[in-house]
This record gives structure tokens, C-alpha cells and sequence, in this order.
């Protein structure tokens, strides 16, 4: 009973997906940016942060009102960073936030810059605000 009047023709790729004789690719990933951000006012021992935010504004919009809301009075963004993560490192006299692909690059980089200049460097906020894979 095997292979007679069996129609081969219609074994393979359904044509329906096929343009120009090549089978047709699914479409590409699509992601979107996030954007997080620092503030800081230390003259009032507040600081404020935001992750996966929209845009830039808004990150710093949540930043600004999370450093205010932590009794920041004179609150400034000390960093913006988009698709990557950010750390602020403090030490005995300063203070600085990086941002890095990673949590550790960034530490890595803000950590070079406070011992250069200061002691008992220590990492006080770190987060990412990674890409979003919409497709």
C-alpha cells in the first residue's frame, strides 16, 4: 500500500511561505531601550534612583522625586544611563556613579575612581535597566 498514488509533490515547505523561491525569514527580534538614573544630595544624606524607565526624562523624573521622597532637598542627577546597569560608590570624603553593560563594570569603573582619591570605598546603590524584547 506504500507508495502507490502517493502524490510526492506536495512533501516540503508549504509554499505559502516562500517569496522569490527562498522560505521567508521570521522578522527580526525587536527590543526597546530603559533607561534608569541617579540623583543625589548629599548635603542631605538622601539619594534617589529608577530603573526601566521609558526615556531618559522619565528616568530622571523618578530619580529626582525618589532622592526628594528619601529628604533630598537640593536633589541633582548624577548619572542617566540607558540598556546597561549603574552603581554609586561611596567613600570617606566623595562620592560617583558609573554606569557598564554590567553591574560589575560599572563597579569596577566607579570602585578605579574612588580609591584613587579616597578610602573605604563601598558600593551603596547598583541596579540595571536592561533592554525589552517587544518581538
Amino acid at each position: 500500500p506504500y507508495g502507490t498514488g502517493t502524490d510526492i509533490s506536495t512533501c516540503g515547505p508549504d509554499d505559502s511561505q516562500q517569496q522569490g523561491g527562498q522560505q521567508s525569514l521570521p522578522p527580526p527580534p525587536l527590543w526597546v531601550e530603559r533607561w534608569g538614573a541617579i540623583a543625589t544630595d548629599f548635603a542631605h544624606s538622601s539619594a534617589g534612583a529608577s530603573v526601566d524607565q521609558k526615556d531618559k526624562k522619565s528616568a530622571e523624573k523618578a530619580a529626582m522625586a525618589n532622592c526628594r521622597s528619601n529628604g533630598g532637598v537640593a536633589c541633582e542627577i548624577e548619572l542617566d544611563y540607558a540598556n546597561g546597569c549603574a552603581v554609586l560608590v561611596i567613600g570617606k570624603t566623595g562620592h560617583n556613579a558609573k554606569a557598564g553593560e554590567t553591574i560589575e563594570s560599572a563597579t569596577h569603573k566607579a570602585m578605579e575612581v574612588c580609591k584613587a582619591a579616597d578610602t573605604k570605598c563601598f558600593v551603596y546603590y547598583a541596579a540595571c535597566s536592561l533592554p525589552v524584547r517587544v518581538r
